[in-house]
């Protein structure tokens, strides 16, 4: 089989053949993405995907195996000196026998698929950190890998160091019976870092099973950018701002927390009262690789990703029209775990419509039980499940940027954070100070709910949104940052955004939020070209009134002062509150510190 897909690099086929007598596999299938419109049809014979409309698809997962699990998710390595506070670091000498004895024999009788696949452009300086091969039982995770990674035998068969791939293995398992959420719980997702190999058992579910995805594009590959001194690789939308009338062009990245609007932002089109003089291009809304560029000392930053496999939940022609169309008929989608009707092959999910469709004939939830059969009891259950999502190639997406493919990336003029908190957060406030930019996303956090931290108000803490997928200690991925962006001769200005804010009375939020987003992103690229000069707090800039572009835009102007306002004595709380999580971290450089004490002092 190796022979007939000419896969002729000797490692990777030694690899393969391992894994192939390991696991069990009755046959060994290599795929490319020209494989697809096969590997779709015989996906909807075998009944493992349905019809969702003009080249749509929709999977339905095991109800146990619907999310990331991230209690069941570790980084090992040969050195206990890389553990961190988040990474949940175990020995290498411990986990690759543990995962080779839970692997052995458990695809018996399943096709072993290898994927051979590219986490970059073809040509990036970064090429070398970005060439992978995955083997997975299962032909779903096959048609999801072909449209988040650039998939085929020719990114891994010219390496200029044959055995410089990333080693990435899926098995399954037996769903039913590995215990989820128990004491006995026999699922394990390991990276493991310095061997760069990735052994994932016991889930078919995205960023469990996708390994390019998170385990290599943002675990492997941070810890290989650390390890290097080359680059970052970070949780992070990336997205492109042209100014037609002046022609002048900007990029801007940034982490956000979960369901703090990252996705919807990354995809933002202008209001249309700006439309006219602003462009704004979709680069990415998950992973950035970020380094130096010898040519011109600046940040570039490139999406290695090569699809979108985004939240389906609360997407729609409001929220986020650019995702509507990127999974529209005709763009080979993959819907999982929203409602189906098998009758007439539509999907729908909480979100799309105001309303679930009236005629619920043929409608089956994300369990697959019918919505008429539903008892009084179940009335008012949801249809899809909250991390629903859908599957798309970058290309689907109506504006995409013209050179998303470029291998050099592009160059970075701000990096943004962003956390969902109802207070202490203005609009936007600007740093100019690198390492207080980078403290700011250090100490990034959403506010948490009863249910997650039991204390209202208190942010739950996401370093630059890497909590989920740090993969070294947190103080040495501080001074990693402080390099980087150090070695740049033109340094990207930092900020920090909040688009909900609410009010204290009525609860309202105070901004319109979606496409006057980009309101305050213009507000700060005019302020780092000195076209603005803001307010300065002790916090950072704020922009004036006047300032902000707000043509056609409906905001009272009471929610906008209160947009445009620090509370001190609840940022005297805040600095406390970071002061304490902060400690926790073994090694932080001084230059965190430093800017951490300048801002409590400015506060005082």
């Amino acid at each position: 089989m190796l022979d007939e897909a000419e896969l002729k690099n000797v490692p990777v086929r030694e690899y393969v053949r391992f894994w192939a007598e390991h696991t069990g596999a009755a046959r060994v299938e290599v795929v490319s993405a020209s494989d697809d419109a096969r590997l779709i049809r015989e996906a909807l014979e075998a009944g493992e995907i349905l019809p969702a409309g003009e080249q749509l698809y929709y999977s339905r997962s095991h109800v146990k195996d619907t999310a990331r699990s991230e209690e069941r998710t570790f980084v090992a390595t040969n050195n206990p000196a890389d553990e961190g506070v988040y990474n949940n670091w175990r020995p290498a000498a411990e986990m690759r026998p543990l995962l080779e004895e839970h692997m052995r024999g458990a695809s018996e009788g399943k096709t072993m698929y290898v994927v051979p696949y590219l986490m970059a452009p073809p040509g990036s300086p970064l090429e070398r950190y970005a060439a992978g091969v995955e083997l997975t039982d299962d032909r779903t995770v096959v048609l999801h890998m072909i449209r988040m990674a650039r998939v085929g035998v020719e990114y891994i068969d010219n390496l200029a160091d044959p055995n410089s791939f990333v080693r990435a293995v899926h098995v399954t398992g037996d769903l039913e019976n590995l215990g989820q959420g128990t004491t006995e719980d026999q699922r394990y997702f390991v990276t493991v870092a310095d061997e760069r190999s990735i052994l994932h058992f016991g889930s078919s579910y995205g960023g469990n099973a996708l390994l390019g995805k998170i385990a290599h594009g943002l675990r492997q590959a941070a810890y290989d950018g650390w390890v290097s001194g080359q680059f970052l690789a970070e949780q992070f939308m990336l997205l492109g701002i042209t100014d037609k009338q002046t022609g002048r062009r900007y990029h801007i990245c940034g982490g956000f927390p979960s369901a703090s609007g990252k996705t919807n932002l990354a995809m933002m089109l202008p209001p249309d009262d700006l439309g006219g003089r602003y462009q704004v291009d979709f680069y990415g809304d998950d992973i950035a690789w970020l380094r130096v560029d010898p040519d011109d000392g600046r940040i570039y930053a490139i999406n290695p990703e090569f699809g979108v496999f985004g939240v389906a939940k609360d997407t729609n022609q409001v929220t986020n029209p650019t995702a509507m169309a990127a999974v529209g008929p005709g763009t080979g989608t993959l819907f999982t775990n929203v409602a189906h009707n098998e009758l007439t092959a539509e999907v729908w999910w909480e979100g799309r419509t105001p309303q679930p469709p009236a005629d619920s004939i043929g409608w089956r939830d994300w369990t697959g039980t019918l919505i008429s059969e539903r008892g009084p009891d179940q009335a008012g259950e949801a249809w899809g499940h909250p991390n629903s999502r859908f599957t798309t190639t970058l290309a689907n997406v109506p504006n995409i940027a013209a050179d998303y493919t470029n291998p050099k990336g592009v160059p970075v003029d701000a990096i943004i954070f962003g956390g969902r908190t109802r207070d202490r957060e203005p609009l936007i406030r600007a740093i100019t100070d690198p390492a207080e930019g980078i403290y700011d996303g250090l100490t990034l956090g959403a506010e948490a709910t009863f249910a997650a931290e039991g204390i209202e108000g208190r942010l739950r803490y996401d370093a630059m949104s890497m909590r989920p997928f740090m993969s070294y200690p947190e103080g040495a991925y501080a001074a990693h940052w402080l390099k980087i962006i150090g070695a740049a001769s033109e340094q990207p200005i930092f900020a920090h955004v909040n688009w909900f804010q609410r009010d204290p009375e009525d609860g309202h939020f105070l901004w319109p939020g979606y496409r006057d987003n980009l309101r305050p992103l213009l507000w700060l690229l005019q302020l780092k070209n000195d076209e603005a000069t803001g307010t300065q707090t002790p916090v950072g800039i704020l922009p004036t009134i006047e300032e902000l572009n707000l043509e056609g835009c409906d905001i009272a102007t009471a929610d906008l002062e209160r947009l445009l306002t620090i509370d001190i004595a609840r940022w005297r709380q805040e600095i406390a509150n970071r002061e304490e999580y902060l400690a926790q971290f073994g090694g932080l450089p001084e230059a965190i510190w430093e800017a951490h004490r300048r801002v409590a002092a400015a506060l005082r």
